[in-house]
């Protein structure tokens, strides 16, 4: 018997790039949980989604809304999307039910109002600040930072690349995992020193969607026969 997929919590999930996460592993038959700092904000955005599988005729799919906190301690594997701003007191709010899981950090550095400069934290990254704060209990993953929303909540294939970084290459491989699931390619990129320079690739991507009016993405090129 094949082991079950893993439940699902999306901190902050509320937003559109949480909100376009879980419409995309849902469809892959994941169950989800909404978390919000609200409970309220949970349950509009979980109906919200079961409304949306079940007119895409998936039918019912398993989605609960909680706080942050209960959502942290329900889920097997926790992402994280909140705005910087709110990164840290999240991180400490949850840091006792994230230990022993694996986070999935979705977080980028930006800094209104010039979030088309890039302007990475002291620590190198959102995703070292994680680690440093919830520790070695904790495998946190860095991923998804240059995946625009609109594109996951279109539903439609995303010819995009996810880079993945970690410390631990089991946690990578599990993250690339979920990144397939939702139609996009994981590469892993090494350890979690390395997400600097993926977080700081959104702040150009943000400049060049201002520029050329559009929605882009990276792909790694090259790997055709590897």
């Amino acid at each position: 018997m094949e082991n079950p997929k893993p439940v699902i919590a999306i901190l902050g999930g509320t937003g559109g790039l949480g909100t376009g996460l879980a419409r995309r592993w849902a469809a892959a038959g994941y169950q989800i949980i909404i978390g919000s700092r609200t409970q309220d904000n949970a349950e509009s955005a979980a109906g919200e989604l079961r409304g949306l599988m079940q007119a895409r005729g998936i039918g019912l799919v398993p989605v609960l809304a909680m706080d942050n906190i209960a959502a942290a301690s329900a889920g097997d594997l926790v992402v994280l999307t909140v705005p910087f701003a709110h990164h840290t007191s999240t991180l400490l709010s949850v840091k006792d039910a994230l230990q022993g899981k694996i986070l999935i950090d979705v977080t980028v550095p930006l800094i209104p109002p010039k979030v088309a400069r890039v302007q990475l934290p002291a620590e190198g990254s959102a995703g070292q600040i994680a680690q440093n704060i919830l520790g070695d209990g904790v495998r946190v993953v860095s991923a998804f930072q240059n995946v625009a929303a609109v594109h996951l909540q279109e539903g439609q294939v995303v010819d995009s690349d996810v880079l993945v970084c970690g410390d631990n290459k089991e946690a990578r491989a599990q993250v690339i995992e979920l990144v397939e699931a939702t139609g996009l390619r994981g590469l892993h990129a090494g350890s979690i020193a390395n997400a600097a320079a993926v977080e700081a690739m959104t702040s150009l991507l943000i400049f060049i969607n201002k520029q050329y009016k559009c929605h882009a993405g990276i792909k790694v090129t090259g790997m055709e026969h590897s």
